[in-house]
C-alpha cells in the first residue's frame, strides 16, 4: 500500500515538474547594459504564438544623451523552435556619422566579444579564417542617411542568440532643434519591445516632441516624461499593438522613432560646460538681426496635395508672405505636370507686391502631375538670371524653399538626374531648403537636393499641424548664424582644442568646441568668442559653472559623466578625416593635409584615437571573435562622406575642386581601390591609335598596313553598341548613344555619352558619362566628377582623371584607354555634350576578343588599289580588298581630339560607307547589346 501511494507521488511530482517547465519561460540570457523587465503572460494580457519558426523573444534599443551626446544600446535575443538549423539575422541601421563602440553575440553558449584593430589588421584576420574553412562574415553596407550593421548566423534546432550593438553619435542643431532618429526594425513580433530614451541636458529643456511617425498605429504609445533639465521617452507596444492588423503575424513595428527637443540658451555666448578634464563650448546664438533676402518659394500643387495640405500650405505662405521686410527679394513658382511662375523675376516685397502674390495663391486648385525637375530649374534660372545681371544686393542671401509631398511623375522621372540638373545649374550662393510633406514623400531625395546644394530638408507628417510647421521652418531657414566666429580660450592649461566647423550660415546651425584641460592647472575656465553678425561685430565671454555640472550628473543615474571625452574625441575623429582627405569649403581653398608627412602624421593620431577610444572609423575595423579565436567577424566603416553625413564637418557645403574626394578609401590594401594626390597619369599621345569620336566615327589604325580606315555608325539614342568583348580575359567596353538637341537637313545627329568597362578579374566596372567618373569595385562604388584631378588605383587597374578633359583607364600598365571629354555651350541649340574614346592597338586581348574596335585588335589583311578621282575632287575613291570582299572606300579627313579639344587634328583615312558594311563582320546591328556591361553574343 505505501509503495504504491509512493509510486503515485513520484508520478505527481513528475507531472508537476513537466507542467512547471511547459509554462517556464522560453530562454533568459544575461544582458549586457540594458535593465531586463520579466512580463509574464497576464501582465501581457495574451500569449504570444510561435507564428515563425525563429522567435524573437526580445528587441531592445536603450539611448542615454547627456549634453547632446548620444549614447545607444540595441539588443535582441532569439530562439529557434524548428526541428530544423535556422539563419537568424541582426540586421539595424544606425545614423550615417556614428560610430560604432562596440558588438557582443552569444550563439548558443559561445560568446563573441570585439576589439578594435587598424583596418589592414583586421581584414587579414578575417582573410585568416575564412581561408582556413571557419566562419567569417563582413559586416558593413552603405545607405544615403543610414548605414546598415548585419550579420547572420545558423543555430541549430533549440539553440539561443543574443545580439548587441553600441553606438555613439552627436546631436546637431538643425533647424531649431535636436534630433534623435532610432530606426527600429525587429522583423517580427517580439515578445517584450522596449526603447527607452533618457535625454540629461544641464542647460535645461525648452521643449520635448515625440512625432507620430508610424500613421496613428501606435498612437498613445510613446510615454513622455518631462522635468526642467531630463526627459525620458518610453516606446513599449504589446504584441497586440505591434501586429499590422488584430489577426496579422506582421509587425507594424518598422520605422523610424523620431525624439525632438531643444535647450534654452542665453543669447549671448552659449554654454561652457567642463567635466573630468575635457570641456565642451555649445554656441547657437538667436535673435539676429536679419539680413536682405531673395527667395524663390517653389510650391507643389499636384492632385496629390488637395484638401488640407493644400490649405494649411496657403495659409503658412500668406503669413510668411507678412513676414517679409522691405529690403527683401521675392517670388514663387508653382507646379504640377506644367509649371508657372507668379512673376517671371524677382520683385520688392512691398506691400501691393505682397498682396498681389497672396491673391495668386489663394486661387491654386491642386491637381495633375508632379514635375519636380522643371520646377527647380525655372526657380534656378531666375535667381541666377537677377544675379548674372547685378541686381541682387551683394550683402543678401539666396534662397530656394521646395514644398512637396510626392514623388516626380512628369518630365525627368530619375531621380538621381534631377538631383544633377540641380546641382550643375545652382550656383555656389543659392541655398535648397526642402519640406517634404506626409508619409508617403521621398525624404532621402529631398535631404539629397538640399545637402548638395548647402541646404537642410525637414519633414512634416501628415497628420501635424502644416501651417505652423512650415512657418517655423521658413523662420529657421532664413534666419543666418554668425560669420567668421572665432573662439579662444585664454589659459595655458587648455589643449587640443577641436571646432566643428559648420559653414552652413542657415537652419539653426550649431557651432561646437571640444578640448582638453589640465584640471591641476586649472581654478575656472572661460571662452571668448568674436564674431561678425548681420549689421554688428560682437565679442562675448563665458565662463564654465564646472562644480554645478558635477553634482548634477553625480545624482542622474542615466547621465553619462564621461561625455565631454566622448564628444571631444566624436570631433577631433571627424575633424582629422577631413583634414586627411578634403579641402574646406572656402573661397579660397588651401589643402588641409598637403604633404605625404602630414597625412601619415594625421592618419597615425586617427589610429591611435580609434583604438584609445574603442570606435570604428574609416581608418580602423572592430574584430569581432569567440574566445577561441577561430571563428570571425569583422565590422567595417564604409569611406567617410563628408557631403552628406549626418554631424559631419562642412555641412551642407561642396567638396572643393581639385581636392581628394571623401570617399577615398584611406588605408589602401593590395585588393582595395586608393587614392593618390597629385596629377594624373599623363604621356604624349601614341600617334597612331584607334578612335571613336563625333558621330560616332571609328577610325581604325591597322599597324601592320599602316592606314586608317574609317566608317560611321549612324544609329538611335539609347541603344548601347559593343566596342570590344573579351570573354576569355574578361575585358569589356560599351558605349552608349545619344541625340543631339534637335535634327539638322533632316538627320539627327547620335554621340556617346555614356561608356562602360568591365574588368572581370578585377571585379571592377567604370562606367563613365558626360557629367562624373563611376567605379565599382565589388560592393564598393565610388563617384568621381569630371571637375576633380585624382588618381584611383588598385593592385592591377589605374583610374587617371584630368580636370574637365580625359579619363585614361590603365590595366596592368600594358593596355591603356583615353575617353576625353567633349563640353558645348549649354545653350547651343543644337550640340551636346559627349564622349570620345580612343585605344593603343595591343596584342594584350584573346583571339576571341571582338565587338566593333575589338576585332581589329587582331589585323585583318587589307589591299587597297586602283585610286582615282571621286565625286568630290577633294575625296579620291579606290577599291580595297578585306575579308574575301572588294569595297568602294572614299579618302577623307577626321579629326584626333587629344592634343587640340577644340579644334583637332586631321587624321587622313579611307572611308567605308552604309556603317562599315563589308569592313565589320556582319551588319553593324549585329553589335547592339541590351545593357551597359553586356558581352557580346
Amino acid at each position: 500500500m505505501l509503495a504504491e501511494l509512493s509510486r503515485k507521488m513520484k508520478q505527481l511530482m513528475c507531472l508537476l515538474i513537466w507542467f512547471f517547465l511547459l509554462e517556464a519561460p522560453a530562454f533568459e540570457i544575461p544582458t549586457n547594459g540594458l535593465p531586463e523587465r520579466s512580463l509574464s503572460e497576464e501582465e501581457s494580457g495574451e500569449r504570444m504564438e510561435n507564428v515563425d519558426q525563429v522567435t524573437l523573444y526580445s528587441y531592445k534599443v536603450q539611448s542615454t544623451i547627456t549634453s547632446r551626446m548620444a549614447n545607444t544600446i540595441i539588443q535582441s535575443k532569439l530562439v529557434n523552435n524548428s526541428p530544423q538549423p535556422q539563419d537568424v539575422v541582426f540586421d539595424v541601421q544606425i545614423p550615417k556619422g556614428a560610430f560604432i563602440s562596440n558588438f557582443s553575440m552569444t550563439v548558443d553558449g559561445t560568446t563573441f566579444t570585439s576589439t578594435i584593430k587598424e583596418k589592414t589588421v583586421g581584414r587579414a584576420l578575417y582573410s585568416q579564417a575564412r581561408a582556413k574553412g571557419k566562419t567569417a562574415g563582413l559586416l558593413r553596407s552603405r545607405a544615403l542617411d543610414m548605414e546598415n550593421f548585419k550579420t547572420e548566423v545558423n543555430i541549430r534546432p533549440g539553440a539561443k542568440v543574443q545580439f548587441e550593438l553600441h553606438y555613439q553619435e552627436v546631436k546637431w542643431r538643425k533647424l531649431g532643434s535636436y534630433e534623435h532618429r532610432l530606426h527600429l526594425l525587429p522583423g517580427r513580433l517580439a515578445k517584450h519591445l522596449e526603447v527607452d530614451v533618457w535625454i540629461v541636458e544641464p542647460q535645461g529643456m525648452r521643449f520635448l516632441h515625440v512625432p507620430d511617425t508610424f500613421e496613428g498605429h501606435f498612437d498613445g504609445v510613446p510615454v513622455i516624461s518631462k522635468g526642467p533639465q531630463k526627459a525620458h521617452v518610453s516606446f513599449r507596444p504589446t504584441v497586440a499593438q505591434q501586429r499590422k492588423c488584430p489577426n496579422c503575424s506582421e509587425t507594424a513595428v518598422d520605422g523610424e522613432l523620431v525624439v525632438m527637443y531643444d535647450v534654452h540658451r542665453e543669447e549671448k555666448a552659449g554654454e561652457l560646460e567642463v567635466f573630468n578634464g575635457y570641456f565642451v563650448h555649445f554656441f547657437a546664438p538667436e535673435n539676429l538681426d536679419p539680413i536682405p533676402k531673395n527667395i524663390l518659394f517653389v510650391i507643389d500643387v499636384s492632385g496629390s496635395m488637395w484638401g488640407i495640405k493644400m490649405k494649411q500650405t496657403v495659409e503658412a505662405m500668406k503669413t510668411i508672405l507678412d513676414d517679409l521686410r522691405a529690403e527683401d527679394q521675392f517670388s514663387v513658382v508653382d507646379f504640377n505636370h506644367n509649371v508657372r511662375t507668379w512673376r517671371n523675376d524677382l520683385v520688392s516685397a512691398t506691400k501691393t507686391q505682397i498682396a498681389d502674390a497672396k491673391k495668386y495663391i489663394e486661387k491654386i486648385q491642386p491637381s495633375g502631375g508632379t514635375n519636380i525637375n522643371e520646377a527647380l530649374l525655372r526657380a534656378i534660372f531666375i535667381l541666377n538670371e537677377a544675379n548674372n545681371l547685378g541686381l541682387l544686393d551683394p550683402n543678401s542671401v539666396s534662397l530656394i524653399i521646395l514644398v512637396s509631398d510626392g514623388d516626380p511623375t512628369v518630365g525627368e522621372l530619375k531621380l538621381s538626374k534631377i538631383q544633377k540638373n540641380v546641382k550643375q545649374n545652382m550656383q555656389d550662393n543659392i541655398s535648397l531648403f526642402s519640406l517634404g510633406i506626409g508619409f508617403d514623400v521621398d525624404y532621402d531625395f529631398l535631404k539629397r537636393l538640399s545637402n548638395d546644394n548647402r541646404g537642410i530638408a525637414q519633414r512634416i507628417y501628415g497628420n501635424q499641424d502644416t501651417s505652423s510647421q512650415l512657418k517655423k521652418f521658413y523662420n529657421q531657414v532664413s534666419t543666418p548664424l554668425l560669420r567668421n566666429v572665432q573662439f579662444s580660450y585664454p589659459h595655458t592649461s587648455v589643449t587640443d582644442v577641436t571646432q566643428n566647423s559648420f559653414h552652413n550660415y542657415f537652419g539653426g546651425s550649431e557651432i561646437v568646441v571640444a578640448g582638453k584641460f589640465d584640471p591641476a592647472k586649472l581654478q575656472q575656465l572661460g571662452g571668448i568668442i568674436t564674431a561678425t553678425s548681420a549689421s554688428t561685430d560682437l565679442v562675448l565671454e563665458t565662463l564654465a559653472q564646472m562644480d554645478d555640472l558635477e553634482d548634477f550628473l553625480s545624482k542622474d543615474k542615466h547621465a553619462d559623466p564621461d561625455f565631454t571625452r566622448k564628444l571631444w574625441a566624436y570631433l577631433t575623429v571627424n575633424q582629422l578625416l577631413a583634414e586627411r582627405s578634403v579641402t574646406p569649403p572656402l573661397r579660397h581653398r588651401r589643402s588641409l593635409a598637403p604633404t605625404a608627412a602630414t597625412k601619415r602624421k594625421i592618419t597615425k593620431t586617427i589610429l591611435q584615437m580609434s583604438l584609445e577610444h574603442h570606435i570604428v572609423t574609416p581608418l580602423s575595423a572592430m574584430v569581432i571573435e569567440n574566445a577561441a579565436g577561430d571563428e570571425r567577424m569583422l565590422a567595417d566603416s564604409p569611406p567617410q562622406d563628408i557631403s552628406c553625413c549626418s554631424g559631419a564637418l562642412y555641412y551642407g557645403s561642396k567638396v572643393a575642386p581639385g581636392s581628394i574626394p571623401s570617399w577615398a578609401s584611406p588605408s589602401p590594401t593590395p585588393t582595395a581601390l586608393s587614392l593618390v594626390a597629385g596629377p594624373p597619369m599623363e604621356a604624349t599621345p601614341p600617334s597612331h591609335v584607334i578612335r571613336v569620336e563625333n558621330d560616332p566615327h571609328f577610325i581604325i589604325y591597322l599597324p601592320k598596313s599602316q592606314k586608317n580606315i574609317c566608317f560611321n555608325i549612324d544609329s538611335e539614342p539609347g541603344k548601347i553598341l559593343n566596342l570590344v568583348s573579351d570573354p576569355e580575359s574578361g575585358i569589356l567596353v560599351n558605349g552608349q548613344l545619344i541625340g543631339a538637341k534637335k535634327p539638322q537637313d533632316g538627320k539627327l545627329s547620335t554621340y556617346f555619352g555614356k561608356l562602360g568597362f568591365y574588368f572581370q578579374s578585377e571585379d571592377m566596372k567604370i562606367e563613365v558619362s558626360t557629367e562624373n567618373i563611376t567605379i565599382s569595385h565589388g560592393s564598393h562604388t565610388s563617384i568621381l566628377s569630371w571637375s576633380d584631378t585624382a588618381r584611383v588605383m588598385n593592385s592591377r587597374v589605374v583610374v587617371s582623371v584630368n580636370k574637365e578633359k580625359t579619363v585614361t583607364l590603365t590595366l596592368d600598365k600594358e593596355m591603356s584607354f583615353s575617353i576625353l571629354l567633349h563640353r558645348v555651350w549649354k545653350k547651343h541649340p543644337v550640340n551636346v555634350d559627349f564622349l570620345g574614346i580612343y585605344i593603343p592597338p595591343t596584342n594584350k586581348f584573346s583571339p576571341k576578343a571582338h565587338g566593333l574596335i575589338g576585332q581589329f585588335m587582331h589585323e585583318p589583311k587589307i589591299y587597297i588599289s586602283n585610286e582615282r578621282p571621286g565625286k568630290d575632287p577633294k575625296k579620291p575613291e579606290a577599291s580595297m580588298e578585306v575579308k574575301g570582299q572588294k569595297l568602294t572606300v572614299t579618302r577623307g579627313l577626321q579629326k584626333d581630339y587629344r592634343m587640340d579639344i577644340v579644334l583637332g587634328t586631321d587624321v587622313p583615312c579611307w572611308f567605308v560607307h552604309n556603317s562599315g558594311k563589308g569592313f565589320i563582320d556582319g551588319y553593324y546591328k549585329d553589335y547592339f547589346v541590351p545593357q551597359l556591361y553586356s558581352f557580346l553574343k
